[in-house]
């Protein structure tokens, strides 16, 4: 049925019970995995003020090495719950990218057959609407998609 799942976290408790439904998944299916997390963008709001341009590198190398500390830790945790259920995994950060078209993207490179993402993860208020990154990618997606509530 499937061979290889994407399952995309970005780390929050509904999204590892995504990442639990996934693995639970993979592993009677004998399927392979792909985790990701993905860094959206540097906030370009956060710049402002007289010396904007000398703070602004400072705050987007931070950024950046926050990001890349917070996905090693999401995906070492995927990963030892793949390990720990026999299923086949590796994982990837994607920076400086929105979630639902990194999501696409990975899912038609990696030859994926299964998407599985949580219907809400940590996305704020706004994103509770309509627009949330699960929405977009239901939207325009090839492949079938598991939303975890």
């Amino acid at each position: 049925m499937y061979t290889h799942l994407l399952i995309a976290t970005d780390g929050s408790e509904l999204a590892d019970k995504g990442v639990a439904q996934g693995v639970a998944l993979a592993s009677r299916l004998g399927a392979a995995v792909t985790f990701v997390n993905i860094t959206e963008p540097f906030p370009i709001f956060a710049w402002g003020g007289a010396m904007a341009g000398y703070a602004a590198g400072d705050e987007f190398a931070a950024y950046q090495e926050g990001g890349r500390q917070y996905a090693r830790e999401v995906l070492d945790k995927c990963k030892a719950s793949a390990d720990l259920a026999g299923v086949r995994a590796k994982v990837l950060h994607i920076e400086n990218r929105k979630p639902a078209e990194a999501i696409l993207e990975l899912s038609q490179a990696q030859g994926c057959d299964l998407i599985v993402m949580a219907s809400h993860g940590r996305r704020g208020l706004g994103r509770l609407l309509l627009g949330s990154q699960t929405a977009e990618v239901l939207s325009f997606t090839e492949i079938p998609v598991l939303v975890v509530r």
